[in-house]
């Protein structure tokens, strides 16, 4: 593997090849339903459009040599990474924003769950990336759509099965209606990315996380637990201005009552945005001066049930 540093401050990308699975590691190609941990609900579906920019921990010697979320033996020397709602196995470019380094690494878990963390690495995967010692960093993670499909291909001719999928159209966006809950959950697709929300609890029949495709180890990071932490040690990125993005919709009125929802938390202004020819009423709050405000106000509007809430910079 060809992965040796041209500079301190950044490292070449590998290959998607390089992160494979061999034959003896290869596990099945999963997506799950819905779940719920620690009341937050996730919806598990297929974007190969997927872009989000958030803090990624690491997860190592406690989850070595255990299965993971989609069958494979966890090793936390591959270039691996868990993943809330990507389907497994699945290629993402991991971006270290602090550092410049970037890593192609193969999604088969589930996680993580802490702290508002979009991505749980291997140990390696964090050593190449430059966080090792540190613990988090604020990443970007991309989809490699054309790796992930043959990648998927590959892992469903190893077991033999085709799981039924509901796929995410490319370009798609899903607006819910604020009676009802959603379907699944909302997704990033690069600068447009949208969010939607629901003020309503999910159905009952997805209701733990046995009925998901969560695997425990996941939810640990970095030496130790991810519970041994303070709040995620990353600035937002100098470029833009941090908010707290609770919803995205295409009908003004549930955007103004999810506003009004939100009103005891601070002030939540709706403005529009064009995504794929259509125009979206988008709710934040802010803008949020530092990292602890912007997780201290995303963890509360989230327990509003507002599932699809992050944090977003412009």
């Amino acid at each position: 593997m060809s992965l040796g540093a041209c500079s301190e401050t950044k490292l070449a990308v590998n290959t998607a090849k390089e992160v494979a699975p061999t034959q003896s590691k290869i596990g099945g190609y999963k997506i799950g339903k819905p779940y719920q941990i620690d009341g937050v609900w996730y919806y598990p579906q297929e974007d190969f459009n997927y872009v989000e920019e958030g803090v990624s921990s690491w997860y190592g010697p406690t989850f070595h040599g255990k299965s993971t979320a989609n069958g494979e033996t966890y090793d936390m020397m591959d270039l691996t990474a868990a993943h809330r709602t990507l389907p497994m196995p699945s290629v993402v470019r991991v971006t270290n924003m602090e550092n410049g380094r970037s890593l192609v690494v193969r999604v088969n878990d589930r996680g993580p769950f802490a702290r508002n963390r979009i991505i749980d690495v291997s140990k390696r995967a964090a050593q190449l990336l430059g966080f090792h010692e540190q613990g988090t960093t604020r990443v970007r993670v991309e989809i490699l759509a054309d790796e992930s499909r043959a990648l998927k291909a590959q892992a469903i001719a190893a077991s033999g099965d085709m799981p039924a999928v509901t796929a995410a159209p490319r370009g798609s966006i899903s607006s819910e209606s604020l009676d009802s809950p959603p379907s699944s959950g909302g997704s990033s697709s690069g600068s447009g990315a949208v969010t939607t929300a629901s003020l309503s609890s999910p159905p009952p029949s997805s209701s733990s996380s046995s009925s998901s495709s969560y695997s425990g180890g996941a939810s640990t990071s970095t030496a130790g637990s991810s519970a041994s932490h303070g709040a995620a040690s990353y600035t937002p990125t100098t470029t833009g201005t941090s908010y707290v993005q609770a919803g995205a919709f295409s009908d003004k009125y549930n955007a103004e009552r999810l506003k009004k929802e939100l009103k005891n938390l601070g002030a939540a202004t709706i403005s529009t945005v064009q995504v794929n020819g259509r125009e979206l009423y988008r709710v934040r709050l802010g803008p949020l001066s530092s990292t602890s405000e912007a997780e201290r106000l995303l963890s509360a509007v989230q327990a509003k049930g507002v599932s699809g809430a992050k944090v977003v910079n412009d």
